[in-house]
């Protein structure tokens, strides 16, 4: 029977999904498959049973189409249970994307935890100028796609705290890796990253604390329609793709 390490480090109730899950496709993929991690926020204090993800990292010594073909039952029923589809990479891949994929890979690697195998994260070796770049394309990116959204859903009225929440959950790891740019220690709570990043590059922490806070889909945010707030929003992104070309 396969031996798994630290799931009881894992956030509560985690374990009894995780553990089943994972000794399930050890089954169907026998020795091709090296090495199980999970990832995210189930390793930690911003978990939300039942509302948060569970993410999971599978390294195959080889990948076909067969490998994900077998698999394919096992993830159906997991998406059920909170786990979504799984990324199945190479150790191979993994060692060659950390160029076009910097920010997925440092927060894999700075919030993860191996339950099986080798941890090929660690070591993981990441340019901080490839950080910095895929930070600017991230932020003036959005940028882009919140005024092109706002121009489809601006007459209906409603939609708008939805697209502000996630937005701003989209952008929680780019904000912690423009903080990697100034600091060797960044939080992983994300109230906590919004404040680094208010005294790093001197944005409004009001702003995206009510986002964060905001629960009560009645298209108000911060006290304001969410419509108005958006525009506040819209300035402190801008401000931030500033100062990260400026780094």
């Amino acid at each position: 029977m396969a031996e798994f390490i630290n799931l009881e480090r894992l956030a509560v109730g985690v374990e009894k999904i995780v553990e089943p899950y994972c000794r399930e496709m050890l089954k169907l993929h026998g020795d091709n498959l090296e090495n199980i991690i999970v990832y995210g926020s189930a390793t930690g204090k911003d978990f939300i049973p039942r509302k948060s993800n569970i993410n999971l990292l599978f390294i195959f010594k080889s990948l076909a189409l067969s490998e994900l073909k077998k698999s394919l039952k096992l993830v159906a029923r997991g998406r059920k249970k909170g786990i979504i589809a799984p990324l199945f990479l190479t150790e191979k891949h993994v060692e060659t994307s950390t160029d076009a994929f910097p920010l997925e890979f440092l927060e894999m690697k700075d919030n993860h935890l191996l339950i099986y195998g080798k941890d090929i994260l660690e070591d993981l070796e990441i340019s901080q100028a490839n950080i910095r770049l895929q930070c600017e394309q991230q932020l003036k990116g959005k940028l882009i796609r919140l005024r092109q959204a706002y121009l489809e859903i601006g007459l209906r009225k409603k939609g708008v705290e939805a697209l502000l929440i996630e937005s701003l959950t989209s952008l929680i790891p780019v904000f912690r890796n423009m903080l990697r740019l100034k600091e060797k220690d960044v939080p992983r709570e994300k109230e906590k990253v919004v404040k680094a990043l208010s005294t790093h590059f001197q944005v409004n922490e009001e702003v995206f604390l009510s986002i964060l806070r905001d629960k009560r889909g009645d298209e108000r945010v911060g006290g304001m329609k969410a419509e108005d707030f958006l525009g506040r929003y819209l300035e402190e992104i801008r401000k931030l793709a500033i100062a990260v070309d400026e780094i």
